[in-house]
C-alpha cells in the first residue's frame, strides 16, 4: 500500500503543478500521511481515514491562507487591470445619447457614466468598471 499512495501522491503534485489552485497538494500530502501510516503497519481504514481527516483540514485550515499569500502577486490583465485607473473625457459622456469618449493609456475608449451625469470634455474620470466594450466611469470632483 505504501507504493500506492505515494503513486497518488505523485499523481496529485502534477495535478498541482498543472492547474495551480492551491486543491489538490492538500490531497497529496494526505496521501503521503496515509503512506507513512501504511509504512507503519496501519490497516487500509486506518489509512484511508488518516487520508481523509488530513486532507480535509489542510484543504479547510491551509487553502484560504495559502491563497490569500501565495496568490497575492497576481497582476491583473486586460481589461480588468483598467478599473481605477484615471482618464481624461475626449467627447462628451452622455448615457441618454449612448455616447463618450475616454483616453486612457494612450487609448480612445468608449465610455458611459456611473451615475447617467453628463460629463464634459477634459474632466478627469474614474474606471469604475466594464461593461462589455465601455468603461463605466465616475467624474472626479477637482
Amino acid at each position: 500500500m505504501v507504493t500506492i499512495w505515494l503513486v497518488l501522491s505523485a499523481v496529485l503534485i502534477v495535478a498541482e503543478i498543472i492547474s495551480l489552485g492551491l486543491t489538490t497538494v492538500w490531497f497529496a500530502i494526505g496521501a503521503l500521511a496515509s503512506a507513512l501510516a501504511a509504512f507503519l503497519g496501519a490497516g487500509f481504514s486506518i489509512q484511508l481515514i488518516i487520508f481523509a481527516v488530513v486532507s480535509l483540514v489542510l484543504l479547510v485550515l491551509m487553502g484560504p491562507f495559502a491563497r490569500k499569500h501565495l496568490m497575492k502577486e497576481t497582476e491583473k490583465t486586460n481589461v480588468e487591470g483598467l478599473v481605477g485607473k484615471i482618464g481624461v473625457v475626449k467627447s462628451t459622456i452622455d448615457n441618454l445619447r449612448a455616447e463618450g469618449i475616454v483616453m486612457l493609456n494612450g487609448i480612445e475608449w468608449s465610455a458611459r457614466s456611473e451615475n447617467e451625469e453628463v460629463i464634459e470634455p477634459e474632466c478627469r474620470v474614474e474606471v469604475r468598471s466594464i461593461s462589455g466594450v465601455k468603461l463605466i466611469v465616475k467624474k472626479i470632483e477637482e
